[in-house]
């Protein structure tokens, strides 16, 4: 933007940092994603898919699009699960579904995590209601996937109280600016209207954890849409929102100096995709632990006690730290976020999968009296080491004096040493999502995600609308 050209009332006579990384998402190509690292970016796609109609039994899902379909709203995009509805809608639906499990991929930095796959419900119906190509969608997820990394990188929010949902503010009208082919100038006023207006706390995530830990990131993808069309149809935001009194950047103590121009478009090939249907940060744990268990054989029964030593970062998320105590589990969404809890379940049934999340496995007695029985301890020489590594060390003592341990550096599914290629994320996505769908849509959505740079979206959504039939039927 050239400076006092043409400038708005809301505009100051320089661009505001807003306004230039607007500029930036705005201009982005297809060609600007490494040719090389494309299949990943697929893959994540396809992930995150797969986490959705999997999700579509679960009880927070049911309810979102229950309401959304009592609501009604124009037919303008697609909602897994419930057909067509108004995009803000459909972005909260398919936000919700990605979310629900707590299965998608995982980003992490110091000082902060977060899922950058909370983008996609927002993205997919931004490309969808301007009618984009399917390069035009991944070049946008590419955007918010970038846009949230950097964000957290140079103003990680956790130990300030914020949650990391509050980036979405940014990162999805970013995105959705690309994907509508929105001008510079709308794009940095759905930047502001967003940024000045999504502010989550960290209470989501911590103490007895409730169903919104799993769709708070929905209902902020949502309203990101929804504030994104009201720019695009001429409303203006406060376009000092970071820099200026009172400000974003002011309130959390942070600067976000970039030059955006030098950004490139590769931050989606640093997010982690997960083999265990529980927290990121317990991966390396939970493999750690059925590798012992499949080695030596472990009858749980005889099981006197399990320790697990764990890096800052896991400890006061889902060890028992800064997040409250995580030996209390009577739900989901407390038992994925629980070392105590997942350590058990691992040991007894030898997976941790979305079986091992249901309501009556998480309340049965041998999972809550082993749980109690899981220490897990902070270790410096284990911080120091994370986010690099993934590192954990467990160890399993037994009823008859034996002391069985092993120690873990990452996990399959870790981005920077054992990422899973488009074959195991494939097969992920068999196990979530097919029994949701029949074997039509359970080969043609993987295909159509494999060929999408070459597809319109409408492609990949008209097979998505296909579910709410499949859906229908399995709860019927």
């Amino acid at each position: 933007m050239d400076a006092g050209v043409d400038r708005a009332p809301n505009e100051a006579p320089e661009p505001q940092k807003c306004e230039l990384l607007a500029e930036w998402a705005a201009t982005r190509k297809f060609s600007d994603i490494p040719r090389e690292h494309l299949p990943y970016l697929k893959a994540l796609v396809l992930d995150s898919l797969g986490c959705a109609i999997g999700a579509l039994r679960g009880t927070p899902a049911v309810i979102a699009i229950s309401v959304s379909e009592e609501l009604g709203g124009r037919g303008q995009c697609t909602a897994i699960g419930l057909g067509r509805t108004a995009a803000d809608r459909a972005t909260f639906v398919n936000g919700a579904l990605v979310r629900y499990l707590d299965f998608m991929d995982i980003f992490m930095v110091e000082g902060q995590t977060f899922h950058p796959s909370d983008n996609f419900a927002a993205t997919l119906a931004a490309a969808e209601l301007a009618g984009a190509t399917g390069a035009d969608f991944l070049t946008a997820l590419a955007v918010a996937y970038q846009v949230q990394a950097r964000f957290s990188e140079l103003a990680p929010l956790q130990e300030k109280h914020f949650d990391h949902v509050t980036h979405l503010a940014f990162s999805i009208p970013a995105a959705a600016t690309r994907a509508m082919g929105l001008d510079k100038r709308r794009g940095a006023n759905a930047i502001a209207l967003c940024a000045s207006s999504i502010n989550t706390l960290w209470t989501v995530r911590t103490g007895r954890l409730s169903n919104w830990k799993g769709i708070a990131s929905a209902q902020a993808a949502m309203s990101c849409m929804h504030m994104t069309l009201l720019a695009a149809h001429g409303m203006t935001g406060p376009l000092d929102v970071m820099e200026g009194a009172g400000g974003w950047e002011e309130t959390i103590g942070d600067p976000v100096d970039l030059d955006w121009r030098k950004e490139p478009l590769d931050g989606f090939t640093r997010s982690s995709v997960k083999r265990f249907n529980a927290e990121a940060h317990t991966q390396s744990t939970i493999e750690c632990i059925l590798e012992l268990r499949q080695r030596h054989g472990i009858d749980p029964l005889e099981v006197e006690r399990v320790e697990v030593e764990v890096f800052k970062q896991a400890n006061n998320i889902v060890g028992g730290g800064d997040a409250g105590d995580r030996t209390i589990v009577r739900s989901k969404e407390q038992a994925d976020h629980s070392i105590p809890y997942l350590a058990a379940v691992a040991l007894l049934d030898g997976d941790v999968w979305p079986a091992q999340l249901t309501s009556g496995r998480v309340t049965s007695h041998d999972v809550q009296s082993l749980l109690q029985r899981v220490w897990v301890r902070q270790r410096d020489d284990l911080s120091r080491r994370y986010p690099a590594e993934m590192p954990c060390r467990v160890t399993i003592l037994m009823k008859d004096g034996r002391r069985l341990g092993a120690e873990k550096n990452d996990y399959a599914g870790f981005w920077r040493t054992r990422p899973l290629d488009w074959a195991d994320v494939a097969a992920k996505f068999e196990r979530l999502a097919g029994p949701m769908l029949d074997p039509g849509l359970r080969r043609e959505i993987p295909d159509a995600v494999d060929a999408l740079e070459t597809l319109p979206v409408a492609e990949l959504t008209r097979l998505l609308a296909r579910i709410e039939t499949e859906r229908r039927r399995a709860t019927a």
